[in-house]
């Protein structure tokens, strides 16, 4: 059983009962495991202040007492009573009644005559005994320890937290029958399984009877803004799939009550992973405008709808006491669609779950006059009761924007910039491992990759935790997190290299050492034909002379790099062939060297003193400018950004008050490269006497956009560091890159919710149009984003010092990119853009060489094969996974091919479970699409 002491005299447990019938010269052995910490970390001078390293702590009491309990009963009924009298509307008889009860029972105790307390308790019944009108509001009362999987502590502390609060739980469960408890985060269970076997057979069995209810359906509790798509799957599949196998049944709820805003993409991802309810409070906490919910329909940006609940309370730590029952009733916002809803209850964050105060609470306000109803329930009952009032309940629709921690979209940069390389790694991973599978057919091997990734996955989907990933953690939580994306980079980049040589073994048998010696290969992981620049391996330049034949085209950095202009198949590989491009890419200079122009055959960039002035998109004879006039494009900013309490997390509006623009000294701007396949140019840009920025900016030949490759050195104090781009596009709304698809947001401030969006989270892109043309900023790890008017800004980094002082200082490397375009910023080609600016052609060494191979297509740019990857339950009915997704907004159909050797296609959902009839496979499939809709198909070999 977990004990706390005071937390400024909260979630104080101080009790462990030894037996309930003790007999002389009994004696007992216990064994305490303690933690220099509090229930939330060891703070300096603040709990969410970085840790104190010199702190101590020491055990203050240690004593044996023999517990009353008929006083502790008289005391909770005096606690109920009391209460009502306190919050129940002033002026109402039942609060008076409840006014002189509390005063009859301290009249007739006598605290050290125990024979008066029957009388106090029968005074008590006859209050609480008083019952309730049907009419009244029903309360679903379940416990609750929401357990930061890492925050203010690290994840081995967490561990330990998980085996204190849950032992305590089912201590409880043994005293109370109907004591229901909800738990989240398959991690969580995991972790208690490998460290607390003995505890976890408990947890089965009172699994098994209905007290200790598995919820959630994800691997953790994530964050609902930055990961990816294919992230918010693999949390659904890797945690649906450990509940089924340790539970028997997949959760058929949601549980995310603390992350900072969720997806518009997240209910079709719900409801395609066997899950149709959603339960969260966080947007309680926002601080301008009150979400007018408690209970509705959720409906995502492809149309699917769950049903949502919000605890009234806005909380998932009551005390369960009149006041949060009370608060239930009163602050319930759909009132007279329904009369339910959801209390939580049980201290959190930290741990330590329900107590026995908690549960006595409950007991006396089941069903008393001027109160609640209040049942003991479970979340399947709480929504199932709901299908009856399901007709009469209102509908959001699109993401839910919490007007809070809008700093955690940029706080922790390299946690950031690993994630989004990781989920690319992972794609790359996925793919290869499938076609392996397909080719080599080996169902034993399948599995023993399978073994070898799960782990790291695990460990991905872990730091994707919504206090981790946002940032908004301790030093020590960040080291950690590093620490395993290593470990997942070396390990999935083990797989892929074998698995590559693998699959090129089966389809390139031919060897013809005649060629290049040790050909280079060009792998591409997307669903296009993609033509770009890459960098060549150094050994191609170490090649005799008669062998280079085929370096022809290729240029020479500064730095004695080749870079060429290479093709590659979608989905596929082949031998590196250099390809001209359409016209060189030039850079010329004005006659005093402030003026830099570079130029290719879409793009004029013009550049004064290291800024972008100009950029103009050249198309069929016309030419359009895309930077506004008078303005200065790529600029860098500086904000204060102290916000009001929670360092890490927040930033407000008023830091945009504080705009600093940085400007090119004297000299630090100078020529790279001159073309023909690349031009460039590097700045230094000063921040202060301890930060500065270097950058190349880099135009491509053949490329759609100008990208900005960046090293900033930051060594800041509450600063914020953005790049702002105004733009000759005028609009009232931007559209931003989202999970599986786009939303659009507003460019102006009419009302307090279009206030409230001054920052906003995005994927790899975000979009400025009106009609026939508009600007697309890239980016390859960053999420903040904000447009107003025509000036959209990028965040770059930030510099918070709690809750942990050293966030975000030292070296950050990450790459952004301008892409003007005509027409629709679909059918130009900025979706596909942005996964190329993210993961460039891979060219890699290989003794094989053949024809290109590309192993899957499809014929619509609108649909995107998002993932191709090894089914889950690897089985004697060999099948892969592939994914895809609609990306424009339209209803439209594509035709998939692939020249792998398929039996058979089914639909299924995310879990990878058959939802549709067997079809015989003749090398293609046709598929039918509605707007931004995601399709799952098995393919049987």
């Amino acid at each position: 059983k977990g004990l706390t002491g005071s937390h400024n005299g909260h979630q104080i447990r101080t009790d462990f009962i030894l037996t309930k019938k003790a007999n002389p010269g009994d004696r007992f052995s216990v064994y305490i495991e303690a933690v220099a910490s509090d229930m939330f970390g060891a703070g300096a001078k603040g709990m969410i202040n970085p840790p104190d390293p010199s702190r101590y702590y020491s055990i203050t009491m240690a004593e044996l007492a023999v517990f009353d309990r008929d006083v502790y009963a008289l005391l909770m009924d005096l606690t109920v009573i009391y209460d009502s009298a306190k919050h129940l509307p002033e002026g109402s008889e039942r609060a008076y009644h409840a006014l002189h009860t509390a005063n009859h029972i301290v009249n007739a105790c006598e605290p050290f005559k125990k024979s008066t307390f029957p009388l106090c308790r029968a005074i008590a019944r006859e209050f609480l005994s008083e019952r309730n009108g049907e009419s009244q509001h029903t309360i679903h009362a379940m416990g609750h320890c929401h357990i930061d999987s890492a925050w203010l502590w690290p994840y081995s502390e967490t561990i330990r937290k998980c085996g204190r609060s849950w032992s305590s739980v089912l201590r409880l469960m043994d005293e109370h029958p109907s004591f229901t408890f909800v738990c989240s985060q398959a991690q969580q269970f995991e972790w208690v399984k490998s460290n607390y076997p003995v505890l976890y057979e408990r947890i089965l069995l009172k699994a098994k009877s209905g007290q200790f209810i598995p919820v959630g359906g994800t691997w953790i509790e994530m964050d609902g803004n930055i990961p990816s798509g294919e992230s918010f799957v693999r949390q659904f599949l890797l945690g649906q799939k450990f509940f089924k196998e340790e539970f028997g049944h997949y959760c058929s709820e949601f549980w995310l009550p603390d992350t900072f805003g969720y997806s518009a993409q997240l209910p079709q991802i719900m409801v395609g992973s066997g899950i149709n309810y959603f339960l969260s409070q966080k947007l309680s906490w926002s601080l301008t405008n009150k979400f007018p919910h408690h209970t509705f329909l959720w409906e995502g940006i492809d149309g699917t709808c769950c049903l949502a609940h919000f605890p009234p309370a806005d909380t998932y730590e009551s005390c369960a006491d009149v006041k949060d029952v009370l608060k239930t009733v009163s602050q319930f916002r759909d009132k007279g669609r329904s009369r339910q809803s959801i209390l939580l209850y049980g201290h959190g964050d930290g741990g330590g779950g329900p107590t026995e105060d908690m549960l006595q609470n409950l007991k006396r306000m089941e069903d008393v006059d001027g109160l609640p109803k209040v049942l003991m329930s479970s979340p399947q009952q709480f929504f199932s009761s709901l299908t009856s009032e399901k007709d009469r309940l209102c509908k959001w629709v699109g993401e839910l924007y919490l007007e809070l921690h809008r700093g955690t979209y940029t706080t922790q940069a390299k946690l950031k910039l690993e994630n989004r390389r990781g989920e690319f790694l992972f794609h790359d991973v996925d793919f290869m491992c499938a076609i392996d599978y397909v080719l080599n057919r080996g169902v034993e091997s399948a599995k023993s990759t399978r073994d070898r990734l799960r782990p790291l996955w695990k460990k991905f989907l872990l730091n994707q935790f919504h206090d981790v990933l946002p940032g908004s953690c301790i030093e020590q939580v960040v080291k950690d997190s590093l620490a395993y994306y290593k470990e997942i980079k070396d390990g999935a980049n083990s797989v892929l290299r074998s698995k590559l040589d693998a699959v090129i073994n089966k389809v390139w048998k031919n060897r013809d050492h005649d060629q290049m010696g040790e050909t280079c290969l060009v792998v591409n992981s997307f669903g296009w034909e993609k033509r770009e620049i890459v960098s060549l391996p150094q050994q191609l330049a170490q090649e005799p002379e008669a062998k280079k034949a085929k370096l022809n085209g290729a240029q020479i950095l500064q730095v004695q790099t080749q870079i060429a202009l290479v093709d590659c198949v979608p989905f596929g590989f082949q031998a590196l062939e250099i390809c001209q491009p359409q016209a060189p890419v030039t850079l010329a200079e004005g006659p005093d060297g402030d003026i830099i122009i570079l130029e290719n055959v879409h793009l004029r960039a013009t550049l004064k003193t290291g800024v972008l002035t100009s950029l103009v998109l050249k198309h069929s004879g016309t030419e359009r400018e895309s930077i506004a006039p008078k303005s200065s494009g790529s600029k860098f900013v500086m904000f204060d950004d102290v916000p009001l309490f929670w360092d890490a997390w927040d930033v407000m509006e008023y830091h945009l008050e504080t705009r600093e623009p940085l400007s090119v000294p004297g000299g630090g701007v100078s020529v790279l490269e001159r073309g023909p396949l690349r031009a460039s140019v590097q700045v230094k840009v000063p921040i202060s006497s301890h930060s500065h920025i270097l950058q190349q900016i880099i135009l491509d030949a053949d490329c759609p956009y100008l990208r900005f490759e960046t090293t900033v050195e930051w060594h800041e104090n509450r600063k914020f560091l953005k790049i702002e781009f105004p733009l000759n596009v005028r609009s009232h709304e931007a559209t931003y890159e989202i999970q599986f698809g786009h939303l659009q947001r507003p460019t102006h401030f009419n009302t307090s919710w279009d206030q409230a969006r001054f920052e906003v989270c995005a994927q790899k892109w975000a979009d400025l149009s009106e009609h026939g043309f508009g600007v697309a900023v890239l980016n390859d790890c960053k999420y903040g984003h904000s447009t107003l008017g025509n000036i959209m800004r990028l965040s770059l980094l930030r510099a918070p010092k709690a809750p942990d002082a050293t966030a975000d200082m030292g070296t950050h490397h990450f790459t952004y990119a301008i892409m003007p375009h005509h027409g629709a910023f679909q059918e130009a080609g900025v979706i596909h853009e942005s996964y190329n600016l993210n993961h460039p052609l891979s060219v890699t060494s290989s003794t094989l060489f053949g024809d290109p191979v590309s192993f899957f297509t499809t014929d619509n740019p609108a649909i995107i094969l998002e993932t191709v990857k090894t089914v889950e339950l690897v089985s004697s009915t060999k099948a892969i996974v592939v994914r895809l997704y609609e990306a424009f907004g339209s209803q439209t159909s594509t035709t998939l091919t692939s020249t792998l050797p398929f039996k058979a296609s089914q639909r299924c959902n995310l879990l990878e479970d058959g939802t549709g009839a067997l079809e015989a496979w003749s090398g293609e499939l046709s598929i039918d699409f509605e707007p931004f809709k995601i399709v799952n198909i098995l393919l049987y070999f």
